[in-house]
């Protein structure tokens, strides 16, 4: 039986039996349909023998084995590769060209930028331990085992891979006369054989899957489902090499499921995209989610022509007319990636593009890559890896395009459409060449529940970065092109790591941004140690008022990354909702302090265990971080703050003593400070006890807060609610409804005041935001509010 998950752990299982089979590429063939809320069609599967099983066959010939342990290994330590119509599930029209038209006049993928039957049950089930032992002991059938969640499968067969025109060619064998086990066998050397062509047939490979997903089926397969998992086999098929290599499954997904929202955007038009947390794609399309299994895939996505698609593909998709009112819109991908990362988006968005009169933005810079092309090797499995490109190695800015609601395109004209250059180029001057060809930013609806997301090609960003000037806009863009190699390129090996891509995209998000304003080192300096700060305090606060075993980094400890026999993994606290709004994954590592003062720390004894013990397998602060957070208080940045800090607590007390005296005060004049001193100066105030309102009248008239990106209108609320200021009911109210990536924790300052007006203003906005609001973000307000 399946295991059934005690909802009081919130530990996430990933049930797919990668050790024995390996998903090498997904072909999908989609409709998305608004009225239904459904996205339905067909998925058709490849594989490869897994890494665990013997190299033979039950018949003794000999099968492939996967790459996957040293794929994994790869990800995780080689720096040098960072990488509409009903939904019918029987409706399966597709529109392909040949594939000597793929990437039509490109040399290599680097170029590639273009102009994205059983009934269903629930029990009964049996778990990938108990049934797929590669003994089969008691000549059990092998049971295939793909992770899924909240689908509807319809149904599942044998693809019959021989019957394709002119696939004999891969493997030099005549097809044989009969149907027999010698053609099962021949079915299965035909994927392994067009599965593992060489990086440079990568134009072949996409044409033989897209014939490949076409062909008849041979068979249906006995499946079940359960809470986690769809569990597939074949009668008499008891070992993985004997298991049908290609297999289609016909589906839909639920409108409740969790892998996608249905919402509206800005404008008020319909859309749906991925949300990549907390159970990544199970959900959108069954597949296999631990992190070790590596796959390619291409898709087909058809929807009502209003719509536009977006999707993690190499390609920008061009779309084309099946039907009068029906788009359809093809991307694909030839990097291996976790089935997490593939990403899509369908809306009514706009391309934001320059205007004609707009000189272009500066870009060239002075870059000199710290290795020739005779020295430069990568060691991952073979697919048309940028890294060996040289024109790609020069390529300081990709391609890029920007997507928004209709009512957001003057915001992104104001500033991201410049900023976006600019960071590329930063990223570039600082690590080389970019991992993936091309690039789309996608200002995603309000109830997205972060401000940002990276996934391969394609980068969600929150409204909530468009106001205030360029800051926040610019810090985000930059840490989210960071996950280009920190995250995407480079991986951990259990979904519990975040804090190893998180890490690194927060320490080069300030260094990224830092070059892309062309800032002096002096500046560059003083604004890292203003941030260090910032970071501290905040990691300070999240420590004290949080779950101890939240914030131990590896909550597996030494079981990191560890499978069971059958590839079957645990995800640790993957289902807790208030795990994802806790940033001690972005700021208890790979802080400058610790970057930095590697060396000394070194010579006093710093060990890897030593940083296991008290930075990764421990709550709390580490030592080390406790002692430096005094020293960023002494700098420049800092310390003006701190003169500002005291002029508004005297002025406040001035206000106070003489406000039944009504005396004429001096002007006091306040220093004009950078968003990130605002933030510390409002944080700074917040540990007042009383602020009159006055002064919080003066103190946003001062330095217009209401007009200040999300960062500091965040501070300026929780002011606002601390001291009950009436006048700024308003600005939270606003902060709450357009800002919801970031609004939860003000849902919990409104009830804890036990003011009655404070709480009905949390009610009334919970109860608007409610319908579209984030699953997780719902959950946790909810428990705050009754």
């Amino acid at each position: 039986m399946e295991t059934q998950q005690d909802p009081m752990k919130d530990d996430l299982p990933l049930m797919a039996n990668t050790s024995y089979m390996l998903v090498k590429h997904y072909v999908l063939d989609l409709d998305v349909d608004f009225k239904s809320k459904v996205i339905g069609g067909v998925i058709v599967l490849f594989f490869e023998t897994g890494s665990q099983y013997r190299k033979t066959s039950s018949t003794g010939k000999e099968v492939c084995q996967s790459q996957v342990d040293e794929t994994c290994k790869m990800r995780a330590s080689e720096p040098c590769h960072v990488p509409a119509t009903n939904a019918s599930a029987c409706s399966s029209k597709k529109e392909y060209k040949d594939f000597t038209a793929y990437g039509k006049g490109e040399e290599d993928t680097s170029d590639r930028n273009g102009n994205h039957s059983n009934k269903e049950q629930t029990s009964g089930i049996s778990s990938s331990e108990d049934c797929c032992d590669t003994e089969n002991p008691e000549n059990k059938d092998f049971l295939l085992v793909l992770d899924c969640c909240d689908l509807a499968v319809l149904k599942v067969e044998e693809v019959d891979v021989a019957a394709v025109s002119g696939i004999e060619k891969l493997t030099r064998l005549a097809k044989p006369n009969d149907v027999s086990k010698e053609l099962e066998n021949l079915r299965n050397r035909i994927v392994h054989e067009l599965v593992t062509l060489p990086a440079d047939r990568w134009k072949e490979q996409l044409y033989y899957f897209t014939c490949c997903s076409q062909a008849p089926g041979c068979g249906d397969l006995l499946f079940t489902t359960g809470p986690w998992s769809l569990e597939i086999r074949k009668s008499g098929i008891q070992t993985p090499a004997d298991f049908p290599h290609a297999i289609r499954i016909w589906y839909k997904t639920k409108p409740e499921g969790r892998s996608v929202i249905w919402t509206t955007d800005q404008s008020g038009r319909p859309c749906v995209y991925t949300i990549g947390s907390p159970i990544n794609n199970r959900a959108l399309f069954p597949c296999q989610e631990p992190p070790v299994a590596l796959s390619t895939w291409q898709a087909s996505v058809r929807t009502a022509a209003d719509f536009v698609v977006l999707m993690s593909g190499e390609n920008s998709a061009e779309p084309v007319q099946l039907q009068e009112g029906i788009l359809s819109w093809y991307y694909y991908v030839t990097m291996p990636m976790p089935a997490s990362t593939f990403t899509i988006a369908v809306g009514c968005w706009q391309e934001v593009k320059q205007q004609s009169s707009t000189a272009p933005v500066q870009t060239n810079i002075e870059f000199s890559l710290p290795y020739s092309d005779d020295d430069f090797r990568c060691a991952h499995v073979e697919y048309p890896c940028r890294f060996q490109n040289p024109a790609a190695r020069l390529q300081a800015v990709i391609p890029y395009r920007v997507f928004a609601p209709w009512c957001l395109m003057e915001h992104c004209k104001e500033h991201l459409l410049q900023l976006i250059p600019q960071c590329l180029s930063a990223a570039y001057t600082t690590l080389g060449t970019h991992p993936f060809s091309r690039l789309d930013v996608l200002i995603v609806p309000s109830n997205f529940s972060s401000l940002g997301m990276a996934s391969p090609h394609i980068i969600f960003l929150s409204q909530s970065v468009l106001p205030g000037g360029t800051h926040l806009c610019g810090t985000r863009l930059c840490h989210e092109i960071a996950h280009g190699w920190f995250g995407l390129a480079i991986g951990a090996c259990d979904w519990t790591e975040e804090w190893i891509s998180e890490g690194f995209a927060t320490f080069l998000e300030d260094i990224f941004w830092a070059r892309a304003q062309q800032l002096s080192h002096d500046e560059v300096k003083e604004q890292q140690e203003l941030k260090a700060l910032l970071r501290w305090q905040r990691l300070r606060d999240e420590v004290q008022n949080s779950e101890e075993e939240l914030q131990v980094l590896r909550p597996k400890k030494e079981s990191t990354g560890e499978l069971s026999e059958s590839g079957a993994s645990l995800v640790k606290y993957g289902l807790k909702a208030e795990k994802s709004f806790m940033q001690v994954h972005y700021l208890k590592d790979f802080l400058r302090m610790l970057l930095e003062d590697i060396p000394e720390q070194k010579k006093s004894g710093l060990t890897v265990e030593s940083i296991l013990q008290n930075w990764l397998d421990t709550s709390g602060i580490p030592k080390p971080l406790l002692e430096e957070g005094e020293t960023w208080k002494e700098c420049r940045l800092v310390l003006q703050v701190s003169g500002e800090v005291t002029k508004w607590i005297q002025t406040n007390q001035r206000i106070r003593k003489s406000s039944k005296k009504k005396r004429k005060q001096d002007e006091v004049v306040f220093q004009k400070l950078l968003p990130d001193q605002l933030v510390l100066l409002l944080e700074s105030l917040l540990e007042e006890k009383t602020l009159c309102p006055g002064i919080l009248q003066c103190l946003e008239k001062t330095y217009q807060l209401r007009e200040q990106d999300a960062e500091v209108r965040h501070r300026w609320c929780e002011l606002v609610v601390k001291h009950k200021y009436m006048p700024g009911y308003g600005d939270v109210e606003k902060f709450l409804r357009d800002d919801q990536a970031m609004g939860v924790y003000l849902y919990g300052e409104l009830m804890v005041n036990e003011d009655v007006k404070q709480q009905e203003l949390a009610h009334k906005c919970f109860a608007a935001a409610r319908e579209h609001m984030d699953e997780s973000s719902a959950k946790v307000v909810a428990e705050m509010l009754f």
